[in-house]
């Protein structure tokens, strides 16, 4: 398998602060999903506490990277789901760092100084309602995850088609984040 054909789905969180074990909620989902619907050979779904030392060990080599975090908004809209795609041009913000200290903004930033960024990385940020001690995620993102594992599981099919196709497994590079307060951390948002 070539390194470019690998897909990592890393799920974020701490599934004992309740929303923000929505990452690895969504990996459990499709985990359990892959059993019908079996995911592309190559494919890796992980759960990780947001340490970049680990998020970088897990996506380094992947054509596609998808992560899965939970987001703190304020005024927040729990269980939206924003879906980004970092370039390197500001989105995630490193400094903005939540209940994990240094997190996945950190991660990226990293990552790209070292050139151990995937070719592909999508992330999906939940926002949440209820992140103390406690288990279960709240109703509103506790909706959120089979929708998002349906999300992930056609980024998947589109980038393992568009390898097929095209001879290789993803675009010259990733899109650039898109703008707006809802796109990226700022006021009132931040990043685990």
């Amino acid at each position: 398998m070539a390194v470019s054909d690998r897909i990592a789905v890393i799920g974020i969180g701490n599934g004992f602060r309740r929303d923000d074990g929505v990452g690895p909620a969504v990996v459990a989902r499709l985990q359990a999903r892959a059993a019908d619907r079996p995911l592309p050979a190559g494919t890796t779904l992980s759960a990780c506490d947001g340490d970049p030392g680990r998020l970088i060990a897990l996506w380094e080599d992947a054509g596609l990277a998808v992560v899965v975090d939970a987001a703190h908004a304020r005024p927040g809209h729990p269980g939206r789901v924003h879906r980004l795609e970092p370039d390197g041009r500001g989105c995630p913000q490193p400094g903005t760092a939540g209940t994990h200290g240094l997190g996945l903004a950190e991660a990226v930033a990293l990552s790209r100084a070292l050139g151990r960024l995937p070719r592909r990385l999508i992330v999906y940020a939940v926002e949440g309602a209820d992140i103390s001690l406690g288990t279960g995620l709240t109703e509103a993102v506790a909706a959120a995850v089979d929708p998002l594992a349906e999300r992930i599981e056609a980024d998947i099919a589109r980038h393992h088609g568009r390898g097929r196709r095209a001879g290789r497994t993803g675009p010259d590079g990733p899109a650039p984040c898109p703008a707006g307060p809802s796109a990226r951390a700022g006021p009132g948002r931040s990043w685990k």
